[in-house]
């Protein structure tokens, strides 16, 4: 495993015991007791929509450069770690840490909670040597963009917990954000095995701008949108690497350093 620890200015301190970060490796039955936001009734399956400012909407974001001018570029959502720190993506959209970050719940030109600058990226040799599609999944930290805010990020949205261990086919619901569109965009339906180690989703609109945007199975993280062909060449298909050890131990590595 490859991490990039960037400047990060002094911040109190935060008990950290990665024995609690919550794991579900197996069976979503490990998730219990954890805050899940509801899927709440929402378009037919295959349809894309504008996704409504709810819970699960807030936890995610688009990743801009510099700031909220530079345009947005890539999606991340907010994962559940001691710290309240740590943010997941597809490894392709963080080439450019030290300019890049994200505004959690950023609805027609405004961030409610918030710009958090990337302060460390987690990501594996696969990637980092020869962008392997299959380990385009990366975890980072941040910290708020500026003085002021004391709270963690995830104190403020909440966080998905992350899940791995899934069935082949299971209903994914995917939130994340167009270019072209300041609100993000949601589309839920069954999600297929492509291959051994890429899960296919077919949800229209769901172009540029949208890579990292959260896969989620019953309110947990279980992969981003990235993997094959950068995500999908097309905006009506979309992939994702499936989440496995690696990426497990990516998450829990960005979580102790939180």
């Amino acid at each position: 495993m490859i991490h990039r620890t960037l400047h990060r200015p002094a911040r109190r301190p935060r008990a950290r015991r990665a024995s609690r970060i919550l794991l579900a490796l197996t069976a979503m039955a490990a998730l219990t007791g954890v805050d899940l936001p509801g899927a709440g009734a929402g378009p037919p399956l295959g349809v894309t929509a504008r996704a409504p400012a709810d819970a699960a909407a807030d936890r995610v974001g688009a990743l801009f450069t510099d700031g909220l001018d530079g345009g947005h570029f890539c999606t991340a959502a907010v994962v559940h770690s001691d710290g309240g720190d740590v943010i997941a993506t597809a490894a392709h959209c963080l080439d450019s840490p030290s300019t890049t970050v994200f505004a959690p719940g950023y609805r027609d030109g405004r961030a409610p909670y918030g710009v958090w600058r990337i302060t460390g990226v987690h990501v594996a040799t696969g990637w980092t040597d020869g962008a392997d599609p299959d380990a385009d999944i990366a975890f980072a930290t941040v910290t708020p963009d500026g003085e002021g805010r004391g709270a963690s990020v995830e104190d403020l949205v909440g966080g998905f917990p992350v899940a791995s261990g899934e069935p082949d086919e299971a209903a994914v619901t995917v939130i994340g954000y167009p270019r072209t569109e300041q609100a993000p965009l949601r589309c839920a339906n069954t999600a297929t095995l492509w291959s051994a180690t890429q899960r296919r989703i077919d949800c229209p609109d769901l172009s540029g701008g949208t890579s990292g945007s959260p896969w989620l199975v019953d309110g947990a993280l279980t992969g981003v949108l990235g993997g094959y062909e950068g995500g999908g060449s097309v905006p009506e298909v979309s992939y994702s690497a499936v989440l496995g050890d690696q990426a497990v131990e990516l998450y829990r590595e960005a979580a102790d350093a939180g």
